[in-house]
């Protein structure tokens, strides 16, 4: 296979098909997610479309496989498309987080604040290394688990905070 000389004709091909693959990878993204959160039919139609941009792209590539820089752009566009893919994922921060959050003798005033802040707080009273500590369970939509992290640390600086991605089954208090 010889290159291609880099003509205006050739760049446009291959930045077509790097936005193409930008595209196509980042909806592929979003789809994997919806599709571990079981959202069906947002996952359905982002399928659609991803199998659509693609066809396109490799359509692109097929019409001239002399062009290097089409399979360059491709692989670029590959690449850049899965960094776009994840930031766009938490952006949409779609579905829900559980949060833990272990706290050093603040827990119970914590757990009030919180609750007044309108999220649902279970209590459980735990032992660490250190004597006895409060467990506060959380499920919050993730777009508000960054509020709740904020709380926390504003009012418990020791807390100890994990966070978990969750798909509630069935129930529960969300003040969404």
């Amino acid at each position: 296979m010889s290159i291609q000389p880099l003509t205006w004709a050739a760049l446009a091909s291959a930045a077509l098909i790097f936005g193409l693959r930008v595209v196509d990878v980042s909806i592929a993204t979003v789809r994997m997610l919806a599709i571990i959160r079981g959202q069906r039919w947002f996952a359905w139609v982002l399928g659609f479309f991803q199998a659509l941009v693609f066809v396109v792209a490799i359509r692109q590539i097929f019409a001239n496989l002399n062009n290097v820089w089409n399979m360059l752009g491709y692989a670029a566009g590959f690449a850049t498309g899965t960094v776009v893919g994840m930031w766009l994922e938490e952006r949409l921060a779609m579905g829900y987080s559980h949060m833990r959050v272990i706290s050093p003798g603040r827990g119970a005033v914590l757990a009030e604040r919180l609750r007044a802040a309108g999220f649902a707080v279970t209590e459980v009273a735990g032992r660490g290394r250190d004597g006895t500590v409060n467990v506060l369970n959380l499920t919050v939509p993730r777009k508000r688990a960054p509020e709740v992290r904020r709380l926390v640390t504003e009012f418990d600086p020791k807390a100890f905070i994990t966070v978990e991605d969750v798909r509630p089954l069935r129930r529960g208090y969300f003040r969404a």
